[in-house]
């Protein structure tokens, strides 16, 4: 009896840190989308244009 509250109550667990791995996953991808891609930009060749 006590092995089947364990093995339910590892599934939550799991259950809800996979629900907060995806929402802070999505949310970093929001946050990523927000942010301007200058970075990446090479400034070199749009001088050289």
């Amino acid at each position: 009896m006590v092995k089947a509250f364990r093995r339910i109550f590892a599934a939550v667990t799991v259950a809800v840190l996979a629900f907060r791995a995806v929402g802070s996953f999505l949310s970093w991808i929001e946050h990523q989308e927000d942010t301007t891609a200058n970075a990446w930009i090479d400034e070199d060749e749009f001088e050289d244009a």
